[in-house]
C-alpha cells in the first residue's frame, strides 16, 4: 500500500527547550488559578487541606508530565496522545482522542478563554453580551493568523505573553510575603476542627477543580514533530515546566491564605483581585485584569498552535478532513487545520455552549490520560526495541499509581455525576461512526485518489 505521507510537505523542528518550556507554561497557567482557590475554600476550611489539595493535585500531575516525557520522547511527532495511543493499542483510541479534541475539548477551551479575555477587557472597554461574544472571536481569528505565519512567528508570541505573565505574578507574590502584608493568623484554623468521612468527599471535588487548573501538561507532545533535538528537549521542557507550575501554584495558595485567610478566600470569587487590593489598594484591580487579560491572551495561543497538530496528524492517517493534513508552503503551518480550528471555536463561542459541552467531555479526557499511563507499560512490552532517550522516573510505580489514581478518580466522578458522565461519554462515541467511515475510505480496496 502506499505511503499516505508521500510526496507531503513536512512541518519544520524550531522549537527549542526555552520555546517548549514556555509554551507548556503558558497554557497551563491560564485563568483557573485566579479562581479556582476560592471554591476551594468553600470546600475545605482549613490551610492545611487547602494547600494540601494542590500539593497532590501538583504531584498526580508531575506523575502524568514523567509518563509523557517517555513517550514524547519516544515518538516525536506531531498529534501527542493520538500517536501514542494508536501505537501503543488502536488507531480507534487515538481517533476518538483527536476527535473529541476538535469537537469540545480544545475548541471548547479556546471559545471559554476566548470569552474569559473579552470579559475582562470590558473592565477598560465596556462590552455588552455580543460585544464580549464579538471580541472574543476576533481574538480567536487574530491568534490564529499569527500561527499561521508560522511557528516561529507562534513560539515568539507565546514567549513575550508568558514571560510578562510570569514577571506580574512574581511581583505580585514578592509583595504578598513582605513584613506586614502576610499575617501568621491568617491560616487559622490550620486543621479541621472535626475529621470525618465528608472531608474525604469534599476533598476530592477540590481536587477536582485543582486538576483542571494543572491541565495543559500535555500539550506540548501535540508538536512534537516541530521540536529540535527531541529525545532530550521534550522530557527537559515536560518536566521542568511542571515544576514551574507546581512553585508557582503553591506559593500563590501561600499568599492568598497568608494575606486574605481561607474564611475570606470562600466568600470571594475574584480572590486574585482581592489579593492584589490588599497589596496594592485601589491599582490592584487593574493589574489582576491586565494579568488575567495577558494571561488568557497566553493560554488560548498556545492552545491554537498546539491542537491543530493532532488533526493534521489525523488527517496524515486519513483519518480525519484530508485538506487539514495540508502545511503551507511558505509558513510549513497546518494552515487549514488552524482555519478550521478556528471556524469552529468561534462557532461555539457564538453559541454560548462551549461552557457546557467542556464539562461533560472533562470526564473522558481523563479517560484518555489513564489509558496513556497504561501506553508506557504497554509499549514496554509490545515495542522493547522502540528507542527511549527517556525512561519514565520510578517506572512501573508512577504509570501504575497514575493509572489507578485516574480509575479512582473517574469512578467518583462517575457516581456523583451519572448524567454529565454520561454524556460526556456518548459525545466522545459519536466518533466511532465516523471512525469507521474514514477507515474504510482510506483502504487500498476503496480508495480512489484522496480521502475526504
Amino acid at each position: 500500500m502506499a505511503n499516505p505521507r508521500e510526496g507531503m510537505a513536512e512541518l519544520r523542528r524550531e522549537l527549542g527547550l526555552l520555546d517548549s518550556t514556555l509554551l507548556n507554561v503558558g497554557t497551563i497557567l491560564a485563568s483557573g488559578i485566579f479562581l479556582v482557590p476560592a471554591s476551594i475554600a468553600l470546600q475545605l476550611d482549613s490551610s492545611f487541606l487547602n494547600l494540601a489539595v494542590w500539593v497532590v493535585a501538583g504531584v498526580f500531575s508531575l506523575f502524568g508530565a514523567l509518563i509523557l516525557a517517555e513517550l514524547g520522547a519516544a515518538m516525536p511527532e506531531a498529534g501527542g496522545i493520538f500517536v501514542f495511543l494508536k501505537e501503543a493499542f488502536s488507531p480507534i483510541w487515538g481517533f476518538l482522542y483527536g476527535w473529541s479534541l476538535f469537537w469540545v475539548i480544545q475548541t471548547g477551551a479556546i471559545a471559554a478563554v476566548g470569552v474569559f479575555f473579552a470579559t475582562y477587557l470590558s473592565y477598560f472597554v465596556p462590552l455588552g453580551p455580543w460585544g464580549i461574544k464579538l471580541v472574543a472571536m476576533l481574538s480567536i481569528f487574530i491568534l490564529s493568523g499569527v500561527n499561521y505565519r508560522g511557528v516561529r512567528v507562534g513560539a515568539t508570541t507565546q514567549n513575550a505573553l508568558t514571560l510578562a505573565k510570569l514577571a506580574i505574578v512574581l511581583g505580585l507574590l514578592a509583595l504578598s510575603f513582605l513584613p506586614g502584608v502576610s499575617k501568621g493568623e491568617n491560616f487559622h484554623p490550620l486543621f479541621p476542627q472535626e475529621w470525618s468521612g465528608g472531608l474525604v468527599g469534599s476533598f476530592g471535588l477540590a481536587l477536582v477543580a485543582a486538576l483542571w487548573c494543572y491541565d495543559g501538561w500535555v500539550d506540548i507532545t501535540y508538536v512534537g514533530g516541530e521540536v529540535k533535538d527531541p529525545g532530550r528537549t521534550m522530557p527537559r521542557a515536560i518536566i521542568l515546566s511542571m515544576v514551574i507550575i507546581f512553585v508557582i501554584y503553591v506559593a500563590l495558595n501561600l499568599a492568598f491564605i497568608s494575606v486574605l485567610s481561607v474564611r475570606r478566600m470562600a466568600g470571594a470569587p475574584l480572590v486574585a483581585t482581592d489579593l492584589a487590593q490588599a497589596v496594592m489598594g485601589k491599582q490592584g484591580g487593574a493589574l489582576i485584569a491586565v494579568l488575567i487579560l495577558i494571561s488568557t491572551l497566553g493560554a488560548n495561543n498556545g492552545f491554537i498552535l498546539t491542537g491543530t497538530r493532532v488533526y493534521f496528524a489525523m488527517a496524515r492517517e486519513r483519518l480525519f478532513f484530508r485538506r487539514a493534513a495540508q502545511v503551507h508552503p511558505r509558513y510549513l503551518t497546518p494552515h487549514l487545520s488552524l482555519l478550521f480550528q478556528a471556524i469552529w471555536a468561534s462557532l461555539l463561542t457564538l453559541s454560548g455552549r462551549y461552557d457546557q459541552l467542556f464539562t461533560y467531555v472533562i470526564f473522558a479526557e481523563w479517560i484518555f490520560y489513564g489509558l496513556t499511563g497504561a501506553a508506557v507499560i504497554a509499549l514496554r512490552r509490545r515495542r522493547p526495541d522502540l528507542p527511549r532517550p527517556y525512561r519514565t522516573w520510578g517506572y512501573p510505580a508512577v504509570p501504575i499509581v497514575f493509572v489507578l489514581f485516574t480509575a479512582f478518580l473517574l469512578t467518583s466522578t462517575l457516581v456523583a455525576d451519572l448524567r454529565d458522565s454520561a454524556i460526556g461519554l456518548g459525545l466522545v462515541l459519536t466518533g466511532v461512526p465516523f471512525y469507521f467511515l474514514w477507515k474504510r475510505k482510506s483502504s487500498p480496496a476503496t480508495r480512489n485518489g484522496e480521502a475526504p
